[in-house]
């Protein structure tokens, strides 16, 4: 059985765009740098696991399409990489810190605001939605995603 998860990224970093244009509809989901997040990715999240992929930081933030999870945790590169802003001198490449996970997209849909996501009921315990969440990655209930399903409509 899939897990489902919120992945937020800021569009100016990695849009839903992005990732529709990238090679074979594919991003590595670099830059995570909260170990919650780290963790899910090294332990629950499972190559098929369902994404709503997330846009924050933004005008209009908001969940802006579907994707799946492509493969397992593997090390992000940008931690050893001097120019990156995701660098991390502390970081040893025999046993790196930081994990990244590949991320393909599913469909783009119409953006689901987060003021929509906020008045729906059916989504009042998602954790994206929880006074002073900030994690990047976040679990979502069978439930909330299929609340979100309904919300998109047809063709979601």
């Amino acid at each position: 059985m899939a897990g489902h998860w919120l992945m937020k990224s800021e569009p100016a970093e990695a849009s839903i765009d992005d990732l529709a244009r990238a090679p074979a509809q594919t991003l590595g989901w670099t830059g995570v740098r909260n170990y919650q997040a780290r963790n899910f990715m090294r332990d629950a999240m499972q190559p098929g696991d369902d994404v709503l992929f997330y846009h924050s930081s933004c005008a209009e933030p908001g969940i802006a399409g579907l994707a799946r999870i492509a493969g397992r945790a593997a090390p992000d590169a940008t931690q050893f990489d001097p120019a990156s802003p995701y660098h991390d001198p502390r970081s040893p490449a025999d046993k790196p810190r930081w994990l990244q996970i590949d991320v393909k997209l599913v469909r783009k849909t119409r953006l689901l605001s987060l003021r929509e996501m906020r008045a729906a009921p059916a989504l009042a315990t998602m954790r994206v939605l929880q006074p002073g969440n900030r994690l990047s990655i976040t679990p979502v209930s069978d439930a909330e995603w299929n609340a979100v399903l309904a919300l998109l409509g047809p063709g979601a």
